[in-house]
């Protein structure tokens, strides 16, 4: 890719990582806090939303840049600051406004997109759930107590209830299903192996 592409693709990729997590703590806030459900659907309004504002404030940095660019065209003075652009920055300043653009209508394209907005919100469950998993992992490791000696014991055990929300069961359960038959697979592999070279072990000598 060209130097233009590769800056748009950098662009996209750090807008969908801030849409992701923006989506990613209205799901805590949604299930956790608030001890809703995880709807699917209006998660995946929400990461349209989040896109689409991505995409808006990258046409509002394009604005922005084609204004500076007129501005600083013919200027040929010393710049008094950072953003005290000049005729010799005209072309950089054109570049990046053709890179906004670039983010932006990529951004369109994604939120317009079925598949590419479930993965995002898929993505976003999974980041949400790993938090909730690691906060819990370490309050169960620091309790070492019985729950009648926890204070927080019944808003842990909440909070323990509204997590399970977040956790596909079907798909954990696939994912059992086949971690056992591989396991079957592996053992019954071993045994063939075994009983092999127990064959070759027992052949007498010519």
């Amino acid at each position: 890719m060209g130097r233009n592409a590769d800056a748009i693709a950098e662009g996209v990729a750090i807008a969908t990582a801030a849409a992701r997590l923006a989506v990613k703590n209205h799901i805590l806030v949604g299930t956790i806090a608030q001890g809703g459900t995880f709807d699917l659907d209006k998660y995946t309004e929400d990461t349209r939303q989040a896109l689409e504002a991505m995409a808006t404030e990258s046409e509002d940095a394009a604005a922005l840049l084609t204004e500076l660019r007129k501005k600083a065209r013919g200027r040929h003075s010393d710049p008094s600051g950072t953003h005290d652009y000049r005729d010799r920055d005209v072309r950089n300043l054109r570049r990046r406004a053709k890179q906004s653009i670039g983010v932006a209508t990529k951004l369109r394209e994604i939120a317009d997109d079925p598949e590419a907005v479930r993965e995002l919100v898929e993505s976003a469950r999974e980041a949400a759930w790993s938090d909730v998993r690691g906060n819990l992992d370490r309050r169960l490791r620091v309790e070492a107590m019985r729950p009648d000696q926890d204070p927080d014991y019944e808003r842990m055990r909440d909070a323990r209830m509204q997590a399970l929300k977040l956790v596909d069961l079907q798909a954990l359960a696939s994912d059992r299903r086949a971690r056992k038959k591989r396991e079957r697979a592996a053992e019954k592999a071993a045994e063939k192996a075994a009983a092999k070279s127990a064959r070759k072990g027992s052949t007498p000598p010519a």
